[in-house]
């Protein structure tokens, strides 16, 4: 028998562990773990197509990690053992892996993408496609059951050194889909060739795989995008984390579309599921101000239409999307799966949802299927740009001018001391509602679907949740004032006080 501890490495939807040595910590996302999964998604795929494993075709694909390669192979040997086809896309983006089942000349029965998206160098995981989309979680965890049950069966045949993979070039195929979605959507009075020849446009890559976007989009449909940077992949990440919401990647990207006098700048995470936007301004569109700039994209073509967000938005926000775009704003959970499935849910009731979007920037459409997909995003803000200079000779920053946002943001993590942490941390929540109805001014917020969420008044809001995975409580806090979040912070750390197995870690 094996050591590997198959249950740990579930992360979600995804499959997530070490899988480099660091920090004296041994890796427990190792070559024989990842056989065991490329075996087992195989049998599992066969089962759900009702086909033989002979029948089924994998792609698997990338980004800069410095394990992936090493990963695909072993991925690769696990399913060409279980006698499915492989194909390796290399270098590749997550949303690409998901069309790789979709998309004419591929078509591929499932995909896996290994990436660990915005985590450090030693971390990787595996995110698992079929043509439906993304797996739930709990079919990630019946591919990992079935890999402790058939353990013995797989790695008693391993050979890591004997997989071969047919190579396909993935991401050229995928960066034409996503210029021909900009075409189709211009307006007239744009060049339908080059519709980007009047910008200067910067990517920021981070050192991920996102670098295929300046080169094989914005050039080829005529953007000028000298000044781009960290395109090449990189698995260190020299430059800074490969996170749209790192202060200090926002910084960089922001101060090189000044520096080159950009109109636009485009930040990617690692493997180009999320993105954020840099306007001519230096203004960041992230968070907040990109939900609204994707909600008034949307609700132009899809009026009174329903914007599904996480938990986290402000109050700006939802007055924007309904009183400024005239949409209906429906906050729902943390987690860009959560966000997306509520989407799909509203919409088989019969209500109009084109996007889910969280503020870290996951934003899926349902003209794409409602994959998350970064680069899909930032092309729509492209086609918004072209036609508003076309037509109006404006800028996308105007379209979210009359977003008010609250001055002061802050996130505190708390944690609970404790191995059956749930149950304690629901109390606190359930305690927190009676408590806020005695504090004069405080609201809990209606159709609240995470947590504890509380009106202070104006912009003023807190958040008080459980984190998915972990034994911490989070803290949101948006306010106008400082002496507002001092005032928050005191009458919640009152209350939090009385808690002795939670950890209260700020300071008022």
């Amino acid at each position: 028998m094996s050591n590997i501890q198959w249950e740990k490495l579930l992360s979600g939807t995804d499959v997530r562990g070490r899988a480099i040595a660091a920090e004296g910590k041994r890796p427990n996302l190792t070559e024989e773990a990842a056989a065991g999964i490329g075996f087992t998604f195989v049998n599992w795929l066969a089962a759900n197509l009702d086909r033989e494993t002979e029948e089924i075709e994998v792609a698997v694909g990338h980004d800069s990690r410095l394990s992936a390669d090493r990963l695909k192979k072993a991925l690769a040997q696990g399913m060409k053992l279980a006698g499915a086809e492989v194909y390796s896309a290399g270098l590749a983006s997550t949303p690409a892996m998901f069309m790789s089942t979709i998309l004419e000349g591929h078509q591929y029965d499932g995909a896996i993408m290994i990436t660990a998206s915005h985590l450090p160098f030693d971390k990787n995981g595996f995110k698992f496609f079929t043509r439906q989309g993304g797996l739930e979680k709990e079919n990630v965890i019946d591919i990992l059951n079935l890999a402790a049950e058939r353990e013995e069966e797989f790695l008693g045949q391993l050979d890591l050194d004997s997989a071969e993979i047919k190579e396909i070039d993935l991401i050229s195929d995928y960066a034409e889909h996503i210029k021909k979605v900009i075409r189709k959507n211009l307006s007239p009075k744009v060049d339908q060739n080059k519709p980007l020849a009047d910008f200067k446009i910067i990517v920021d890559a981070g050192n991920g795989s996102g670098g295929f976007f300046a080169e094989k989009i914005l050039r080829s449909l005529g953007a000028d995008t000298e000044g781009s940077q960290f395109l090449e992949p990189d698995g260190n990440f020299p430059n800074h984390a490969p996170n749209p919401e790192d202060k200090e990647a926002m910084h960089s990207i922001q101060q090189a579309v000044l520096e080159n006098k950009a109109d636009l700048g485009i930040i990617f995470d690692t493997d180009v599921d999320r993105a954020a936007v840099v306007d001519s301004s230096g203004q960041e569109i992230n968070r907040n101000k990109l939900i609204a700039l994707a909600a008034a994209i949307v609700l132009e073509n899809d009026p009174g239409a329903t914007i599904v967000t996480d938990s986290v938005t402000s109050v700006g926000l939802k007055d924007f999307i309904e009183d400024k775009l005239g949409g209906v704003h429906h906050r729902f959970k943390r987690g860009y799966k959560n966000v997306i499935n509520e989407a799909k849910r509203l919409e088989s009731e019969g209500e109009s949802a084109p996007l889910a979007i969280e503020t870290s920037g996951h934003a899926a459409f349902k003209e794409n299927y409602f994959l998350d997909d970064g680069a899909y995003l930032v092309a729509k803000v492209l086609i918004k740009m072209a036609n508003l200079n076309a037509e109006e000779n404006s800028k996308v920053g105007d379209l979210i001018a009359d977003l008010a946002e609250a001055e002061i943001k802050e996130e505190y993590r708390m944690t609970i001391q404790l191995d059956d942490f749930k149950d304690y941390g629901q109390q606190i929540l359930e305690n927190l509602k009676d408590f806020v109805e005695d504090i004069d001014g405080w609201e809990i917020a209606p159709k609240n679907y995470q947590g504890v969420r509380v009106n202070c008044g104006a912009n003023d809001w807190f958040l008080l949740r459980m984190s998915l995975h972990d034994p911490v409580l989070v803290l949101n806090v948006e306010c106008d004032q400082e002496e507002s979040l001092s005032q928050i912070l005191k009458k919640l750390k009152d209350f939090l006080n009385n808690y002795d197995k939670l950890e209260v870690n700020y300071g008022v």
